[in-house]
């Protein structure tokens, strides 16, 4: 699927993709305290810092504003943990470290993820299915870090539990963003992800336990 374009008027790719960060950071705020419906054009173009004349040199409506946000965050994501999560090693305790730092992003830009979440719904047609796409990429990482394991004969588990758990991981580290109103009154982000995990390689580990005894 291929990425969807945003039309801007202005040619200097490198002035586009400042601008457009500009955008993206005052946007988040603004779809933070006031939803997305309620946030004008002006008001993000004031929080970038510039008219809103040049706002229109680099989009053409509110919603690709809402597009570049949600594109923003996936491929921030996705670019950390490709560059510092260890994917050969396959290893039970090499998943853990990939699940703790995995959560540690999300603890650094829960502010973002709570916006896709909450907005998700009002990207456009068009913009929604590539989004999507851009999850499912997530999910597939830690899919890959799983059969990792299971190659190397840490996990017994057949392909429909590696990709639920793969699920899993990603939704658990996202309701550290979304569940932040009760979640971070109770645990620490350590505590949260200490907890998490145990329950993960335990769930994982019975599942084997369980496969190997009926074999």
């Amino acid at each position: 699927m291929k990425k969807r374009e945003v039309h801007a008027s202005v040619k200097d790719e490198r002035l586009v993709k400042k601008r457009r960060n500009q955008m993206i950071k005052g946007a988040v705020t603004l779809f933070i305290e006031k939803g997305f419906h309620r946030t004008t054009t002006r008001e993000i173009a004031k929080a970038a810092g510039f008219s809103i004349g040049t706002l229109y040199e680099y989009i053409r409506t509110k919603e690709d504003v809402l597009y570049l946000v949600c594109d923003s965050i996936y491929d921030e994501v996705k670019d950390r943990l490709e560059k510092d999560i260890p994917s050969q090693e396959g290893t039970l305790e090499s998943l853990k470290l990939a699940v703790a730092y995995y959560f540690k992003v999300m603890d650094e830009m829960q502010d973002e993820v709570l916006v896709m979440y909450q907005e998700l719904k009002s990207l456009t047609k068009d913009a929604l299915p590539y989004v999507l796409k851009k999850e499912l990429e997530m999910v597939s990482m830690f899919e890959h870090l799983i059969s990792r394991c299971v190659n190397n004969g840490e996990l017994n588990l057949s392909e429909p539990y590696i990709r639920l758990a793969a699920h899993n991981i990603v939704v658990q580290g996202q309701m550290w963003g979304f569940r932040r109103w009760s979640l971070q009154k109770i645990y620490s982000l350590e505590e949260f992800i200490d907890l998490q995990t145990e329950l993960l390689i335990k769930g994982l580990a019975i599942k084997t336990v369980s496969t190997a005894t009926m074999e």
